[in-house]
């Protein structure tokens, strides 16, 4: 592109380009990087899941409920979702640009037993998973402005961010009486990453003087830098390139006020994972309009999920009816403040990059609703409402965190006493959010759709 016409055009997608580095972070679902629920039951109930028996999905709820299961029954679960989101951000001078990444299918895979007082077994599930898909030569993403404020084209390659964050989960259930039952969980977890992101020389230029940028490379940068480049994915659509393994843990209780009414509370510990890493991460620096890489190690670092705890009620009049509502607490503020990267190519060769997040805390209400049309047919309705955790000030197209509100509906079919089959919707309409410092929009909405299938031994 000529200077006269790219002066402009950077100009105006400069914001974009120093929004991208502010703001980069992990991929999100719908209250926060949170799904809104777990299992199909659950699901069409708005995610309420405290207070009542929710199935083998009770793992990622709360695990004192499994104690409601039948003495000396078995349950082996089987399920997948599918996270629709459709997310797209614009700018007035540079349009609009709409993500390819529209369909993110998570599966869990379960078997729980009750004996006597004690309720245990093994779930494995895939908590979350979403991401962006901008793909090449996106106009948003096409210019911003070098570290002396002159007008540049950026790498005009893929833009793209995916993560992925799953649990293998062992439960364990002590029914203390007919009232109470108290859990304590074991998670295993693990997280993975694919991020392919511009950084134009202008946003890094003042990341370095507020000492956000560090490292042996800021040595070696030069003086009129057009951009730097992250780029480190493998291509698949089940895992990211960058890596982390950890632990967790679940504490829940159950008590049983009456056979009508019940109450149920849930501590879900913050994880302490390993820095997610990669040893084929590639680097770009780009001057005068050519590129210079560099492949070398990249790690996250302490990449965690938050402390969440809540508490929640059921309440059965009859055998027909069943009302249930959820109020939790997510502590983004923990461990959401940062995202920080470095890079290392060799001795002297590292870069480490520290990105403002300063995400809120987040509190979430789910309440539902579950109506029988005969013993073996359930009709389930719900709401989910969260706040936003993302200040606008660190809003970004690449991870759009903005939905607030969900609707929810399921259905479950028990097709004889041993197998039963749950589906549930869940539906968000499209919201909208302004970063005032850039002026881009980010507007997101989505639907999923959630399957379980429980087979009774």
């Amino acid at each position: 592109m000529s200077g006269p016409v790219l002066r402009p055009l950077a100009a105006a997608l400069y914001p974009v380009i120093a929004l991208m580095a502010l703001g980069a972070g992990p991929a999100l679902a719908t209250n926060g990087m949170n799904l809104e629920a777990w299992g199909a039951k659950a699901a069409g109930m708005g995610g309420a899941g405290y207070g009542y028996d929710s199935g083998n999905s009770a793992i990622m709820n709360n695990p004192a409920t499994l104690g409601l299961k039948p003495e000396g029954q078995a349950d082996f679960g089987l399920g997948l979702t599918l996270l629709a989101p459709d997310v797209s951000a614009s700018h007035p001078m540079a349009g609009t640009s709409a993500s390819s990444g529209d369909a993110y299918w998570m599966p869990t895979l379960s078997y729980i037993r009750r004996s006597r007082d004690l309720a245990y077994g093994i779930g494995m599930l895939a908590q979350g998973g979403m991401g962006t898909e901008y793909g090449k030569g996106s106009a948003l993403f096409a210019g911003g402005l070098d570290s002396m404020g002159n007008p540049v084209a950026m790498s005009g390659e893929e833009i793209r961010s995916e993560v992925g964050f799953g649990r293998l989960m062992l439960p364990l259930v002590w029914n203390a009486n007919k009232q109470l039952s108290v859990a304590g969980q074991l998670d295993l977890a693990w997280a993975s990453m694919d991020l392919q992101m511009d950084m134009d020389g202008q946003n890094l230029a003042g990341m370095l003087g507020a000492g956000l940028v560090n490292g042996g490379l800021t040595a070696m940068l030069p003086p009129a830098l057009d951009y730097a480049r992250f780029d480190f994915s493998d291509g698949n659509a089940m895992t990211g390139k960058a890596k982390s393994y950890g632990w967790g843990y679940k504490l829940g209780a159950l008590y049983k006020v009456n056979d009508k009414f019940s109450v149920g509370a849930t501590y879900h510990a913050k994880t302490h994972m390993s820095d997610m890493k990669t040893d084929g991460a590639r680097l770009t620096v780009a001057s005068g309009g050519m590129p210079m890489a560099m492949t070398g190690t990249l790690k996250v670092i302490d990449f965690q999920w938050p402390e969440t705890y809540g508490i929640g009620m059921a309440y059965s009049p009859n055998s027909t009816w069943m009302w249930v509502a959820d109020i939790k607490r997510i502590r983004w503020s923990d461990a959401m403040q940062d995202f920080r990267m470095q890079f290392s190519a060799g001795p002297g060769m590292d870069l480490d990059v520290t990105m403002p997040q300063n995400w809120k805390d987040q509190t979430v209400y789910a309440v539902g609703v579950q109506y029988k049309l005969n013993p073996d047919v359930a009709l389930r309705f719900g709401i989910n409402h969260a706040s936003n955790p993302v200040p606008d000030e660190t809003l970004n197209p690449l991870f759009p965190a903005t939905t607030e509100r969900h609707y929810t509906f399921g259905i479950g079919w028990r097709m004889n006493p041993k197998d039963s089959l749950g589906m549930a919707v869940s539906y968000v309409p499209e919201v909208s959010d302004t970063n005032p410092l850039t002026g881009v929009t980010a507007e997101h909405g989505q639907y999923s759709v959630r399957v379980n299938y429980n087979h009774t031994f």
